[in-house]
This record gives structure tokens, C-alpha cells and sequence, in this order.
């Protein structure tokens, strides 16, 4: 498995940064936060596109994907989600990222029936245009649809290839899934798969990877078992809690750990 860390981690800084660091650090990609208030965004021109495909590539390091905001299972009319999509989605493209990340989104006030519909309406017609792309968009375990159980019941109604899912173990464990639960259900869709630590439930401060309550070591056991050979990225919260420690000081100690695991699992 090849390993990667979000710039969720380290927010706002500067891409060459970032990829300084993943080269220091041994880690083969990155995941980009598609955000105005990141370097990367869809707000970018082609020549700030070509310059920040030239930099990954002069750096050897992957651009995994683009962790976007597009909320694909949100109440309302469907052109602006899907406008904000396609713009995800020309991103991704001109910065050769594979894939594209979006979130269910869905509302208290929608039925489940009526937001798996509605999600599965929008990424069934923005799959034509992934395809185009050449990106494949990923739902995440997350919000609505934070178990695999229910983000598969999206997936099943799209029907498409280029239309799969992300899995944040953090998501599925706080939803009851065991990680032999997750990937039974996620394995016919899984894109990669986003590693975490949290000391609770209650409490979900990011922590160092091995340092608190998730199943990491079931995780990996679970996907070597299957053979499943894709990218691990350690999305570390840093951007929503400020007082967490730095994202740079932990990521040799957590490549270490994940290291371990992989060896302990092989």
C-alpha cells in the first residue's frame, strides 16, 4: 500500500511546502483540500494549474486526489451541485489527480430514500463527465451516510464505475461498522481509504496514528487479508481543532506506525 497525508493537516500552506514535506517525510502522495482558503482550489488559472502539476511531478510526489465540499445528497436544485462538481472535476484533470472527493450532504428534513435518490441522481449524471475527465469521484463515508451500509446504498443506485466511495475509518467505526463490515461492503467501489486516531466518541481531537481508539491494526489486517493494495492517507484534523498539535513533527512517527502495521499484517 502507498501512503499519504491531507493538507487538512496543515492548513493553508504552500504547496511546494507541502511537498517538501511528503519527500522528508517518505510519503508517496498527497491529498489536496480543494479550498479558496488553500493554495489549490477551482478558482485557479491554467498557468497556476500547469505550474502545480509541474511541481508534483518534479517532486515525485502523487497528487491522490481532491478532497472537495461538493455535497451531492444536499435538498435544493441539482445544476449548481453539479456545476460545482464539473469545476471539481476540471481540477482534478489539469492537475492529473485521479480522483475527487464528495460529501453525502444530506438534510434532517429528506427521507433517507429521498436523499440517497438525490445523491445517486447527481453523481449518476456527473459520471458521464468524470469519465470524460478521467477522474473517478469518490463518495465519503461521512455525515449522512457515515456507515459503509449506508453509502453503498448511494453506490448501488449509480451503478457507474467512475462514481466509487472513499472510506474514513473514523466515519464507520462512529456508525457501529467493524472494519471487516466496511471493506465487505465498500470492496466493489473502494477508491482509498482516509486513516485517522481520535481518543473517543466524544472526543475527536486528532491524534498521532496508534495513539488512540480506532481500529487502524484491524483495518490494515482486514485490507492485506484481500489483497487490497491501494493508497492509505492519514487525514489529520488539524484545520478544525488549532490547538492539535503540528501535522510536521507527527508524520515520521505515523508512516513509522503505519509501517508496523502493514509489516505486522503481511
Amino acid at each position: 500500500m502507498k501512503l499519504a497525508f491531507s493538507t487538512l493537516g496543515v492548513p493553508g500552506l504552500p504547496l511546494t511546502d507541502v511537498l517538501r514535506l511528503a519527500t522528508a517525510h517518505g510519503y508517496h502522495g498527497v491529498e489536496l483540500r480543494a479550498h479558496p482558503e488553500e493554495p489549490v482550489h477551482t478558482g485557479l488559472g491554467p498557468g497556476e494549474r500547469t505550474d502545480a502539476a509541474a511541481a508534483c511531478k518534479a517532486a515525485g510526489v502523487e497528487i491522490l486526489g481532491l478532497a472537495g465540499y461538493v455535497r451531492v445528497a444536499a435538498p435544493g436544485d441539482d445544476e449548481p451541485v453539479l456545476a460545482e462538481l464539473r469545476a471539481l472535476l476540471d481540477l482534478a484533470r489539469d492537475l492529473g489527480a485521479p480522483y475527487v472527493r464528495v460529501f453525502p450532504g444530506g438534510d434532517p428534513s429528506q427521507s433517507p430514500e429521498e436523499a440517497d435518490a438525490t445523491a445517486a441522481r447527481r453523481l449518476g449524471t456527473a459520471a458521464e463527465y468524470a469519465t470524460d475527465a478521467g477522474v473517478r469521484i469518490l463518495l465519503e463515508t461521512h455525515d449522512s451516510h457515515r456507515t459503509a451500509a449506508d453509502a453503498i446504498r448511494v453506490l448501488g443506485l449509480v451503478g457507474h464505475r467512475q462514481v466509487g466511495a472513499l472510506w474514513d475509518v473514523m466515519h464507520t467505526w462512529l456508525g457501529g461498522e467493524q472494519p471487516s463490515e466496511s471493506f465487505a461492503a465498500l470492496s466493489p467501489y473502494l477508491g482509498y481509504i482516509q486513516v485517522k486516531d481520535i481518543a473517543s466518541a466524544d472526543d475527536t481531537t486528532p491524534l498521532p496514528l496508534g495513539a488512540g481508539v480506532l481500529p487502524l491494526a484491524e483495518c490494515v489486517e482486514v485490507l492485506s487479508r484481500h489483497g487490497w493494495d491501494g493508497w492509505l492517507c492519514w487525514e489529520y484534523e488539524k484545520r478544525w481543532h488549532a490547538s492539535a498539535p503540528g501535522l510536521p513533527g507527527l508524520l515520521d512517527t505515523g508512516r513509522e506506525h503505519l509501517a508496523r502495521l502493514l509489516n505486522d499484517s503481511a
